[in-house]
């Protein structure tokens, strides 16, 4: 059997990094943004460090929220797919030749038992001295980029943000590189789907926030509250863009007790007419309600925790691919609901 070993410099740049991570300076992480916040970068140094032992970079990704400041984000969505999380590193365009050069020279400066050298030593017999690179491509200013690793910051614990463990790697303007991690449109939709900014799942009821036993109480969502929302993902300088957008499907309602029944059944209450559940009115006592709850015991000296969480439909779109849906998502908050018995009169 054949088999390939990695270059050498690689793994003493990989082990080098490893032993002096906690004397570098600053890490660096992926910092998208929410609300229309944007990340420049100094086309003359790109900002990154050194983190678990690798050359990362802060990624250049740029969100904007239904093309302004959008809703203030209240939480994190939870995928309904268990298996799938938003992806928690990628490769992107990071260094010109240039600026690889000049972080080389930058970790000669780290003077500590003599291992900013060392390690200028190990990244220049792989990035100057031929192995396999030439003189940090100097040549090449201006035609190509060096991709680095970016750790997405809201996965940056997940196992997962450690499988980006290449060294930076040269790829010519205009080619896609053949790495199945490098960042696509579909990478920034995923990422995207970590900045939809949801309104807080906080439902409307009659009779709010004290019922009575065996009273049919009506819940619904405030219309203009909920409705689509998207995150546009752009990386500056490339042709690649996404759009993920969230729209609510349903909202799905626990009373927080067994002694309790919902409307409908199952709990779980659709859109009809871009509206989740029906306002209550006057005259509308003796009906059902279309999305509610009835509570069959009294909360005693204490409440009741209802719980409310939208089901939200995640798809995206882009100029260059056709799109495709992500997993439905799952916003939810809690409200506390006393419910009191009725009071009867014995005549």
């Amino acid at each position: 059997m054949h088999v390939v070993r990695p270059r050498r410099p690689a793994r003493l740049a990989a082990l080098a990094l490893t032993v002096v991570v906690a004397a570098t300076p600053a890490t660096a992480h992926a910092a998208g943004g929410e609300g229309g916040k944007k990340h420049q970068r100094d086309s003359s140094s790109a900002q990154g460090g050194v983190q678990n032992g690798k050359i990362n970079v802060e990624t250049r990704i740029r969100t904007t929220t239904d093309g302004g400041a959008g809703p203030t984000k209240t939480g994190k969505l939870s995928s309904v797919d268990s298996d799938w999380t938003p992806p928690a590193c990628w490769y992107e365009p990071a260094f010109s030749p240039k600026e690889i050069e000049s972080r080389v020279k930058a970790w000669r400066k780290v003077k500590i038992f003599g291992l900013g050298d060392f390690i200028g030593d190990v990244f220049d017999s792989y990035y100057k001295d031929g192995d396999p690179y030439k003189n940090y491509n100097l040549d090449k200013q201006g035609e190509g980029m060096f991709w680095a690793a970016a750790i997405n910051d809201h996965r940056e614990n997940d196992p997962e943000a450690s499988a980006c463990d290449r060294l930076p790697f040269w790829v010519p303007d205009g080619e896609t590189p053949k790495e199945p991690l490098a960042v696509t449109p579909r990478v920034l939709a995923e990422y995207a789907y970590d900045e939809l900014p949801l309104p807080k799942t906080e439902v409307t009821m009659a009779p709010a926030g004290e019922t009575k036993v065996n009273l049919p109480t009506w819940v619904w969502l405030d219309k203009v509250k909920f409705k689509k929302v998207s995150v546009t993902a752009t990386l500056p300088d490339t042709s690649l863009s996404a759009t993920t957008t969230a729209e609510p499907i349903s909202l799905k309602i626990n009373p927080g007790t067994k002694d309790a029944t919902t409307y409908p059944a199952s709990g779980e209450c659709p859109i009809v007419d871009g509206r989740i559940g029906e306002p209550w009115a006057k005259g509308k006592s003796k009906q059902t309600p279309p999305c509610g709850v009835k509570y069959l015991r009294s909360s005693g000296d204490g409440s009741y925790r209802l719980s409310a969480t939208v089901t939200w439909k995640i798809t995206w779109t882009s100029t260059t691919e056709g799109g495709d849906r992500l997993p439905d998502a799952e916003f939810g908050g809690d409200q506390n609901v006393t419910v009191e018995e009725i009071q009867s009169i014995n005549r």
